[in-house]
């Protein structure tokens, strides 16, 4: 089953083309890892995905397409680079995960739309009952269940991606978008992240896509991967990417033609 399929899809601003007919699909389980230098256009194809931008084209998700995925945007988990939290912002690590539980009623509607397309929705927290109870489980999944009761502003920048992924988690998510989540992280950091994308995608075989620098992280945990920079260069297996030299050059010049061009 396509968990997500995109066909042709163009965004511009002002007349510049930021994404230019881009193509790719999301098989159900898959890690799709999505490599391409800074202003290749990876968190603005997200926007699209999210429903917070046009485009022309297609994107299609569990089979529905345009507006009538729209009903299914609450069960998209979204991780964003730069998590922006006041430091002084009055809750605890548990209100934070709170935010993302979704009312039964949302989560019935998706239900019977998911059921008709076919998909069998692997609900992680479903049989549990009480919210405490799956905010306490989505904590244990990213190994912070001893800091639930901690203030937000007391958090590490590690600790804080981790509450969003929680957060993310929740609300059983079908699909969990990672937008460069360890940016500005210690690589011990980015190694507990790593291991708890790696077991989330296993074990609960959510569906993700997460855009990333680290191609060593990529080349460990995705099963697939996508090469952009505003074009698509590549998409497939991952063996199949790491193993041509041509490719691998294509993204390192294209990285640092974009580095140069930033600075």
């Amino acid at each position: 089953m396509k968990a997500l399929e995109v066909s042709d899809v163009s965004i511009s601003y002002n007349g510049n083309l930021a994404i230019d007919k881009v193509n790719f699909d999301v098989n159900e389980g898959d890690l799709l890892g999505i490599v391409g230098p800074n202003g290749a256009g990876k968190t603005t194809l997200f926007r699209a995905i999210l429903g917070m931008q046009n485009y022309t084209g297609t994107i299609r998700m569990f089979g529905l397409e345009g507006k009538k995925y729209h009903a299914l945007l609450p069960l998209i988990g979204y991780v964003s680079q730069k998590v922006n939290f006041e430091q002084n912002f009055p809750a605890t690590v548990s209100e934070v995960v709170a935010m993302g539980l979704l009312p039964e009623k949302i989560l019935e509607k998706s239900q019977t739309i998911l059921q008709k397309s076919g998909f069998n929705w692997n609900r992680v927290y479903k049989k549990i009952n009480k919210n405490s109870d799956k905010i306490l489980e989505a904590l244990k999944a990213v190994n912070l269940e001893s800091l639930k009761d901690a203030r937000i502003g007391q958090l590490s920048g590690g600790q804080l991606q981790r509450v969003f992924i929680a957060k993310a988690l929740v609300k059983d998510p079908i699909l969990l978008i990672l937008d460069e989540p360890v940016t500005g992280v210690d690589v011990e950091t980015q190694t507990k992240f790593y291991n708890i994308i790696k077991k989330i995608n296993d074990e609960n075989k959510i569906t993700m896509v997460w855009s990333s620098h680290d191609l060593e992280a990529i080349a460990k945990l995705a099963n697939r991967v996508a090469c952009m920079n505003r074009k698509m260069f590549f998409h497939g297996q991952k063996e199949e990417f790491f193993s041509n030299e041509d490719l691998l050059k294509t993204y390192t010049e294209s990285a640092m033609q974009m580095h140069m061009h930033h600075h």
